[in-house]
């Protein structure tokens, strides 16, 4: 019988200070998994060294994985992840972000629970991110309630464990250029009834590099973000 694979999958950008110290705590993850799991690292257009940071790690990890392209944001870079360990065969993906902020030590009790639904996706309670953070993550739930019509803990955290088959038929409704891919996912899963378990889970500062994100970007994120939701509301 067929092991289960795993895709742990990270999109990267301008992350030198983090990329070697994430990618050695999360590959032991792969491994554990084993069959033909693997560690998808996606750099997306990084103007520093962390492509060829991840380069020179391949090598020393063999269930590394690094992929190369232009950049176009988190979204569509998260989107090109998934797709790609789909195209691979993966059984599952898991999902997070290469800044240092999650602990791999916790993903062991959502793969514990992989089988009981479609997504299983971490809870930031308590998080140490920043205000304005934490602020966006409350607008957001009232928004999505406001628009879709549904009740999400917490839409866009990069901490989420998906049965492929289920990842598949949601990435469908998707469009492929869409900036906040994540936060539609989790509405698709909530109402297709899918099946969702929210777990807390820790949330660090930033391990090292500068956040790029500031409230007049979180502005102009969030007012092209209604616009999106609105239109996009009846086919997610």
């Amino acid at each position: 019988m067929k092991q289960e694979s795993l895709y742990i999958v990270m999109p990267a950008y301008n992350e030198e200070a983090n990329i070697a110290a994430v990618i050695r705590e999360w590959y032991p993850v792969v491994e554990e998994a084993g069959g033909d799991s693997r560690l998808l690292v996606v750099n997306d257009g990084s103007k520093d060294k962390t492509y060829q940071i991840m380069r020179s790690l391949r090598e020393q990890y063999p269930r590394l994985l690094t992929l190369n392209k232009k950049n176009e944001g988190h979204g569509p870079t998260v989107l090109r992840a998934y797709k790609k360990a789909l195209d691979a065969g993966a059984d599952y993906v898991f999902q997070t972000d290469s800044d240092g902020q999650t602990r791999p030590e916790e993903f062991r009790q959502f793969w514990e629970r992989r089988e009981e639904c479609g997504l299983v996706i971490g809870y930031r309670k308590g998080r140490q991110d920043g205000f304005s953070r934490v602020f966006v993550t409350r607008v957001l739930r009232l928004v999505i309630l406001a628009i879709f019509h549904v009740w999400v803990k917490d839409a866009n955290t990069p901490f989420r464990l998906m049965k492929a088959e289920d990842l598949r038929q949601v990435l469908s409704r998707i469009p492929d250029q869409f900036f906040l891919p994540n936060v539609l996912m989790t509405v698709s899963y909530h109402k297709h009834n899918m099946g969702v378990t929210y777990i807390p889970i820790t949330f660090r500062p930033r391990q090292g590099g500068v956040n790029s994100l500031n409230f007049k970007r979180i502005f102009r994120i969030g007012r092209e973000a209604l616009g999106d939701f609105w239109r996009l509301r009846k086919k997610i």
